[in-house]
C-alpha cells in the first residue's frame, strides 16, 4: 500500500443519524413480540459513517448533510466536529426531526428499519452551495439514504467538474443506466444486486461494470471482475461481533486507498481491513480504525 503525504479532499453527501439497537435472542417475526436484553445508541448514518471513517483514514473531509433543530441534531453535529469533519454544510431544519435508525440484534444478525426524518430535507442549493469545496475534492461519496433526486444531481455536478465519484448503493434501489456510468465506483450488497441492476445475470453485470462494482457480503468478503477474471477477497476474524457499518468501513478505505493511486486490488484489500477493525467492536462509527493503527 502506498500513502503519500498528500491529504485527500473528500466531499461526503450523505445521511447522518443515530442508530439505536435492541438487543434481542431472536428477530421477530410478522406479528411477534420479543423482549430485548438492553439496548444501545451509536452515532450512524451511512454519511456521516463515511465521513467519519475517511477523517480517520486521513482525509480533509467536508460533509453535506441535514439534521433537525433538536437536541440529536446537535449532538451529531458535534460528534462530527470532534471527529475532525467540516460540518459547514450539514443544515438545520425545523420541518422534520433527526433521523433514526432501528436496529433489532440477535447474535450478529439484524434487521433495521431506518425514518431518514430530516435526512429527506436535503436540498439541490445546499449542493449548490457546497461547489467550491466539490470542485476541489478529490473525491465525492455517496449513499441512498438521502432523496434519488439529490443523488443525481450531485452526481451530475460532479462529473461536469471532473471529479471522482464513488457510491454506495445502499440501501438497495433501482439505479439508472446513466447514473451508474457516471460514477467512479459502486459498492453494492450482494443480496441487493437485482433490486439495483434488475433481473440481469450476476455474471453479465460484473463484466459490464469490470473494476468498478465491488460486491459485499455479511462474511467481509468482496467480489470483482477485473477485466480477465473475477477476483475474491475474504477478512472474517472469528471473533466477528457487530456487523452494522461494514460496507461503510470498506467504501472508506476503498476510497481513501484509491485516493492515493493504490491499484484496484490493493484497494479492496485495504476496504476489507478496514472494515475488519470495524466488525470487532461496537457502533458502526465507534470501531472505525485511524491510520496510524493499519499501517
Amino acid at each position: 500500500m502506498n500513502f503519500s503525504s498528500e491529504h485527500p479532499k473528500i466531499v461526503v453527501v450523505g445521511s447522518c443519524s443515530l442508530d439505536l439497537i435492541l438487543y434481542t435472542d431472536k428477530i421477530p417475526s410478522c406479528n411477534e413480540t420479543v423482549i430485548a436484553r438492553h439496548s444501545e445508541n451509536f452515532f450512524g448514518g451511512k454519511g456521516a459513517n463515511q465521513a467519519v471513517g475517511t477523517a480517520r483514514l486521513g482525509a480533509s473531509v467536508h460533509f453535506v448533510g441535514c439534521v433537525g433543530i433538536d437536541p440529536l441534531g446537535q449532538q451529531i453535529m458535534r460528534n462530527l466536529v470532534n471527529e475532525n469533519v467540516n460540518v459547514g454544510f450539514v443544515y438545520e431544519t425545523d420541518q422534520e426531526a433527526t433521523g433514526i435508525a432501528y436496529v433489532t440484534s440477535c447474535n450478529g444478525d439484524f434487521s433495521i428499519v431506518v425514518d431518514p426524518a430530516s435526512n429527506k430535507k436535503l436540498t439541490v442549493k445546499q449542493i449548490d452551495d457546497a461547489e467550491k469545496y466539490i470542485h476541489s475534492a478529490s473525491l465525492i461519496l455517496l449513499q441512498l439514504e438521502i432523496p434519488m433526486e439529490i443523488i443525481e444531481y450531485t452526481i451530475a455536478k460532479a462529473k461536469n467538474l471532473g471529479k471522482m465519484i464513488g457510491l454506495y448503493a445502499s440501501p438497495g434501489a433501482k439505479l439508472n443506466d446513466h447514473l451508474l456510468d457516471q460514477v467512479d465506483f459502486i459498492i453494492a450488497r450482494s443480496n441487493e444486486l437485482s433490486i439495483i441492476f434488475g433481473e440481469d445475470k450476476r455474471e453479465e453485470i460484473f463484466k459490464k461494470y469490470h473494476n468498478k462494482l465491488f460486491v459485499r457480503d455479511e462474511t467481509n468478503s468482496t467480489i470483482y471482475f477485473d477485466g480477465t477474471e473475477m477476483k475474491y477477497f475474504r477478512n472474517e476474524h472469528e471473533s466477528m461481533m457487530y456487523k452494522m457499518g461494514m460496507g461503510d468501513a470498506f467504501t472508506s478505505g476503498f476510497a481513501i486507498a484509491l485516493c492515493h493511486k493504490n491499484t484496484i486490488e490493493d484497494c479492496v484489500k485495504f476496504g476489507n481491513l478496514v472494515s475488519s477493525k470495524v466488525s470487532l467492536g461496537k457502533g458502526a462509527q465507534t470501531a472505525l480504525p485511524y491510520l496510524k493503527d493499519l499501517k
